[in-house]
Parts: C-alpha cells; structure tokens; sequence
C-alpha cells in the first residue's frame, strides 16, 4: 500500500538536501524516499509536472534529473557587501545580472563561532571580501533566501575607481571614468594627488572626499599604461576586471624548466595522418583530426574518427605554479588586440602545439560511427603524434570545394575526402538530436597597426568550421560518458533550459508578430528551431535570433551534471582545448586516473566539494573574461565611430527600457542608446509586455525589434557609449499590436537626458555555447558561442 502523499514543500526539501549532497535525483528516487507506489507514482508525476511548469523545479525526473529552479549552486563566489540590523554580515553572488536575473539574493554569512569546531574553518571575512560560500537554503528568515559557510577568503575586490587621466596646466587632473553608468560624473585630482601620472594614462584612484555642489577629489593610486600605447584599449578592460595578465616569476621559471615528453607509456600513432585546421592566424594548435572508412563488416558504412587533443596534463602537474596560476585564470582571454594566455607560451605555442612534422604527446579518443551517425563505441589512448598538415580553415574548405593548393592538393584524396564523409555521417546523428540551431553572424575587428579598427567583417561560415566543431563535441560527450562509467569525479559543461519568466517574454515579443508559442509539452530545443525555420528569410529573422539567444540560460562548469539544453546532450564535458581552458585539464587528469594512464592525473583524494569549488572559480573567470571581451569591442568600436558624429546609420532597436531604446547598428554591430526623453513631443511609456515606448498623446510606439534610422550625436570612446538621435519615426498607433496604447499595467518612465548615454546598461546575451574561445570550433570558436 502506498505511503500517505507528501506536501509539495516536503518534495522540495528532499530535492534540495540531496543537491546539497552533491545527489542528482530522480523521479524514481523521490517515490522511494517518500515510500510512494501504485497511484502514489501517478499522483507525483502530476506534481513533478506543476512544479516545473511553476517554474519551482527544472528536469522531469526521467531523462533529466529533477533540481531546484532559480535555486543557486550548492558552492557560490560571492562578495561580503555589508551588515543587516543585527550586526550579521550579509554577501550576495559576485557574477549577477540584474537586468536578467533581477535584484540579486542576499547570503547570510555565517559567523564564525557557528562553525569553529570545524578543523579548517576559514577566516573571518570583511566587508568587500571575495568569499567563496558553501551554501544552505534558508526558511524563515526575513531577507535572507540562503546562508554561506565561509570556505575560503578569496581577497578585497577592487576599491579603487578606474580611469583616464587628463592633465591640467596647473599640475593638477581630472579624471574621465571608464564606466558607462558613470559617464559625466568626473573626478577632480589636486596637485600632488596625481602620483606622476602623464595625460593620457589609464589610472586607478582612490576617492577622497564627496562634494553635493562638486566632482569628488581623488588620489592616484596606481599607474596602469597609457592610452597613447599600442593595445591599451584592451589594458582598460584587464585592470577594470581584474584579470591576470602577467604570470609569476615562479610560473615561468617552472614552464622555461620544462622538458618534452617522453615515449614511455604512450602508444606510437606517428603514422597516422592525424592533421590540424585552424583559422589561418592561429599561432598554437591543440587539436588533431583523421577519418577513415570502418573496416570492421559488422558495421557497414561507418567511420572511424579519432580526435587527438595537447597533453597538457604531461607538464602542468597538480599543485605546481602553473597548475595554481591556470587555476587563477580560468581561461585564456581573447581580445581583438591582444590574447591573455592561461599558461606561459613555452606550453601553449611550444610544447602542447601540435605543429606540422613534429612528435607531440597526447592524448586522443577513437570514435567508431555508424552509418546513421550514432556511436557504436570509442576509446582513449594516451599516444605519440606528429601532424602530417597543418591546414587552415579556407585552405581546407577550398580542396573540398575543388580547388586545392600546393598544400592540400598531397592529402585531399587520403585525408581530406574521408574527413568530409566521416562529417556527412556525423551531421545525420546531430540533425536527429535537434541542438539549438542559431544563426547569428560574428563580427571580427580587423585592427590597423596602431591598435585602432581598419573595419568590421562578418566571416563566412565554412563546413569546415562545421566538422572541426561537431567532432570536438563528439570528443567532449565521450570524455563525459567514460568519466561517468568509470564512476570518477569530473567537471561537467551544463546548459540549463530557459527560465517560466524569460519564456512567457519571448511569447510576447513572437506574439507581436503573429507567432504562438506553444504552451504546453516539454521544454526541447527542437521548439526553438521550429521558430527560427518559421521567421527565416525574414525582415525578423536576425532579431528574433537575437531574441531566442536572450531567452537562454547561461551555460557553466559544475561538479554535478544536469545536462546541456542547448546541445540538447544528457552528459557533456569540455575536454578539447586544456591549453586555454581550465576545465578541460581537470577533465583529461580524470581520464589520465581512470585508465592508470601515468601518475599525473588527478590526485588521489580529490573531492566532490573540490571539484565544485574549482567549477565556481572558473565559471565566474569564464563570465569575467566575457564581459571583458564585449566592453572591449564596444570601446574598439566607439573609437572607430567616433570622428564619424552626425553620420547617419540603419539599425535595429535591441533592447527598450523606461529610459530609452538601446540601438543595434547593421554594418558595424554597435550598440548604442537613444534617451527617452529625445524621441519627441509625446510623453512616452514603458510598455513591458510589449516591449514599446508608447506615446501617451499620439499613440506613436518604438518597440524591439523595429527597424530605425539613427544620427550619431556623441561617442564617449573610453567608455565604449553611443548616443543616436532616432530619424525615423515610430509605428502608428493603429498599425498594430505594438502600437496600441499601453495596457494598465504599463510601467512609465522617460529616463533623463542629463546623462548622455542613457539609464541602465542592457546586458549582453546569455546562453552557454561553444568552447575554444576565437576558433569556430566546439571548443575552438572566438568570442560567440560557448558551448
């Protein structure tokens, strides 16, 4: 007989104690918890069903495992920012998207004496401490959804304001601040304050006192790098994000102390043409391709490919510097101007570069495909290589295409020709798994020799770029699936789905242009696709693109899988690129334990709660390095548009708020910010449902979406802010839906047009996507898509 139905609150409990756990939990796990059969089964589908269409939980309990929705990671980077009434010290999570994600949680922080007896308890943190938290949800408690046991201090975060300093005669300065948001808010420098600081140097101060008639008065803290250099613009964004960009004496000392390789325990694959195709500018290459047809009679028509990836793991050991500082960096940041190497280039474009006629260790996966694409099977080695060809990307693509060089020309019928049809076989099983499908075009900066913008380019996407990517995802699920079998401990790539709020959003804006989004069934991204294939060739086509992009979830590392949505794979990890990933290297010392491939592997005693404190370090220094890269190319272009005031350029509204609309150029991909209080003689209201300002007197509406005609009026290029003039006028109240007069629940606001650029910054898109960051390959692509 079945046990008495829980409450709903009793089923969330358990699904968050065994998160905490480090459990993943299923539907079958619940009812045994709970002692339910029979009709109690039914009963708690139903249940399971309602709290994730509530949005209380994602997953369904069967293909994806059940967890708490919204609800933040068991281990949490956070910053100390004050106290409450009773003296407790209160943190809240230091990546935070408030335009996305709302007023960010408020963490109790637990004092000291609750945990003393623990025998590593970490010291007490300050205010504007960086801490990393081990959390615990919290019931009853005003204010507070949370409390965090104090893991480790990870330091002050900056208390300094960045900015350029501009000389005056007297000997004094001011500062211009680098900040968007505070744009037009200067800071004044005294005379003997400004530290030798030179005009035009990026400077970190100190504010010193506040004026309500007045700038505030600074000191000169620190000297960063001029402006008048080559690549400082990029140097803006390192300091403001605090990205470490010059290794340790020690570090570098170790890597310069590194021999190659040796042969022993690895298996000689020399002969086999394994080649390299990277994008012609590449100075490292750390991963290797080769196909053949498969031999073996019980598996006609299907391929053998094999994927081989950089040892890393054979000179970055566990606890070395390299290894601590790697840890620190997370990731290698790509600027247009410059890249921020996460290990020393001794290893990354030296030992670990897999260059043309030369032996290299590493460690490789065979896949064995068959016919349909799926996966019969596939193994690792750790292996001896020597690339045959080191191709790029057009040289490549164009052998295929019939017009090979000096170069492909020797390998397009024995290497080349088989890759191809390996990839058409691949490309079945990928149409049948139904991935996300995106179409948004990357813009590349082609820089002059000055560090300045010669021009904006959208490159075409090659097949080539297409096969590179889907057999580094092939190699990635692989990894995950060995690991899992293996029962070791790994660090997973996961891609949530879409939140209840951001999808009932993106069923306002499709509804606006006569599309519904279905309400009922489970959440697949085949749903988005269908979108997408419905509005291409469209004048809607790249907004709505855009549209379904900001809907996703942002993709992360974690110790415990919940699955990647937007690949639409239950297991997947990043195991393609350890030279610029940090995950990646984690995961191939997994692999390298589990197949007692040597004894550099990952350390014996290695825990979950390590595992998911490493995960929270490099999820947040992968977002850092995001933000970076975008402020980056904001900057590089507003200096490119910045002799070009009073030009005039087609775009498309990207974004709307109570303070304006947030412009999207064509040609360049500027973003831009038209003030509310500037489109007109109307008094203009925040539509949210409708994504619109909408003209209280005329009915006249600017929503997301809309096509515009705008005038650059000002460009602020240290901040990277444009502000347009809008030329076009807006739709007529009764040309549609969108220009109907706002409903009661219209939110109003005009925004100010004291500052020049506008109200709060929109943030960026979101969702998790591919891999080698700048490459076009799943793991190999430039800023864009993270898988």
């Amino acid at each position: 007989m079945s046990a008495p139905e829980p409450s709903r609150e009793a089923i969330l409990d358990f699904i968050e104690s065994e998160r905490q756990a480090g459990r993943e939990v299923g539907r079958r796990d619940i009812a045994k918890a709970f002692g339910l059969s029979g009709g109690g089964k039914i009963w708690l589908k139903r249940i399971l069903k309602e709290l994730e269409e509530e949005g209380e939980t994602g997953g369904d309990g069967v293909e994806r495992p059940v967890h708490p929705r919204g609800a933040l990671p068991p281990v949490l980077l956070c910053e100390v920012k004050g106290k409450d009434r009773d003296g407790d010290l209160f943190a809240t999570p230091l990546e935070w998207n408030e335009a996305d994600q709302g007023a960010p949680p408020k963490i109790l922080v637990e004092r000291r004496r609750e945990f003393r007896a623990k025998r590593h308890a970490a010291p007490t943190p300050g205010l504007a401490d960086h801490v990393l938290l081990k959390l615990t949800r919290l019931k009853g408690v005003e204010g507070f959804g949370y409390s965090g046991r104090v893991l480790k201090v990870m330091g002050k975060g900056k208390a300094q304001v960045l900015g350029i300093f501009r000389a005056l005669p007297d000997g004094s300065g001011r500062l211009v601040p680098i900040d968007k948001k505070a744009q037009g808010r200067e800071a004044l420098i005294p005379k003997g304050q400004t530290g030798g600081a030179e005009d035009g140097d990026l400077v970190s101060v100190a504010l010193r006192s506040e004026s309500r008639f007045g700038p505030p008065e600074a000191q000169v803290h620190e000297r960063l790098g001029s402006l008048k250099s080559e690549r400082a613009v990029s140097l803006i964004a390192i300091h403001a994000h605090g990205i470490p960009h010059v290794f340790q004496p020690a570090t570098i000392a170790e890597a310069d102390a590194v021999r190659p390789a040796g042969t022993a325990g690895r298996e000689d694959w020399r002969a086999l043409p394994l080649i390299t195709i990277d994008p012609a500018d590449a100075k490292d290459h750390d991963d290797a391709v080769h196909a053949a047809p498969d031999e073996d009679p019980e598996n006609p028509g299907g391929h053998v490919v094999t994927v081989a990836i950089a040892d890393v793991a054979a000179y970055v050991r566990p606890g070395s510097s390299l290894d601590k500082e790697a840890l620190e960096r997370g990731n290698s940041v790509y600027f247009p101007d410059r890249v921020v190497p996460m290990l020393p280039e001794r290893i990354s474009n030296d030992l670990c570069s897999l260059r043309e006629g030369e032996d290299r260790p590493a460690l490789a996966v065979r896949l064995v495909l068959k016919a349909d694409g799926s996966k019969k099977g596939h193994s690792f080695h750790r292996i001896l290589m020597r690339s045959a060809a080191k191709l790029s990307y057009q040289q490549a693509q164009a052998a295929i295409d019939g017009q090979p060089d000096d170069k492909t020309g020797p390998v397009r019928d024995s290497i080349l020709m088989p890759l191809w049809a390996a990839y058409g076989v691949a490309s079945r099983a990928r149409d049948a798994r139904h991935p996300l499908d995106l179409d948004l075009p990357e813009r590349k900066l082609i820089l002059k020799a000055d560090g300045s913008v010669d021009r904006v380019t959208v490159p075409e996407r090659l097949a080539a770029h297409k096969l590179i990517e889907e057999f580094m995802i092939l190699a990635n699920v692989a990894a995950a699936e060995t690991l899992e079998k293996a029962g070791s401990l790994l660090i997973y790539r996961c891609h949530d789905e879409p939140s209840l709020e951001k999808m009932r959003a993106l069923g306002e804006v499709l509804a606006s242009i006569g599309i519904k989004l279905p309400k009922e069934g489970v959440l697949r991204p085949v749903l988005f696709n269908r979108i997408l294939a419905m509005i291409k060739g469209s004048e809607n086509e790249t907004f709505i693109n855009e549209v379904v992009l900001r809907t996703q979830a942002q993709a992360e590392y974690v110790a415990e899988n919940y699955g990647h949505f937007g690949l639409n794979l239950r297991r997947y990890a990043h195991f393609t690129s350890p030279i610029r990933r940090y995950a990646d290297l984690v995961v191939h010392r997994a692999l390298i334990a589990s197949h007692k491939f040597g004894d550099d592997g990952l350390p014996k005693g290695t825990t979950l709660e390590a595992l998911r404190e490493v995960s929270t370090r490099i999820s947040a220094a992968e977002r850092r390095a995001m933000a970076a890269e975008r402020e980056t190319t904001d900057r590089l272009i507003a200096h490119f548009l910045a002799d070009q005031i009073g030009s005039s350029f087609d775009g498309r509204i990207g974004g709307v708020n109570r303070a304006g609309l947030f412009i999207k150029l064509d040609d360049t991909g500027a973003d831009g910010f038209v003030p509310a209080s500037t489109l007109g003689a109307d008094y203009y209201r925040f539509d949210e449902a409708a994504h619109a300002l909408i003209g209280e007197r005329t009915g006249e509406s600017f929503r997301l979406g809309d096509r515009v005609h705008v005038k650059l009026v000002e460009a602020a290029p240290v901040a990277g802010a444009l502000r347009f003039e809008l030329l076009s006028e807006g739709r007529n109240a009764t040309s549609g839906r969108s220009g109907a007069r706002p409903s009661r629940g219209a939110s109003s606001g005009r925004g100010r047009a004291g500052s020049p650029f506008g109200g709060p910054g929109r943030s960026g898109p979101g969702p998790g996507g591919a891999s080698k960051r700048g490459r076009g390959k799943s793991g190999k692509t430039k800023p864009g898509k993270r898988r």
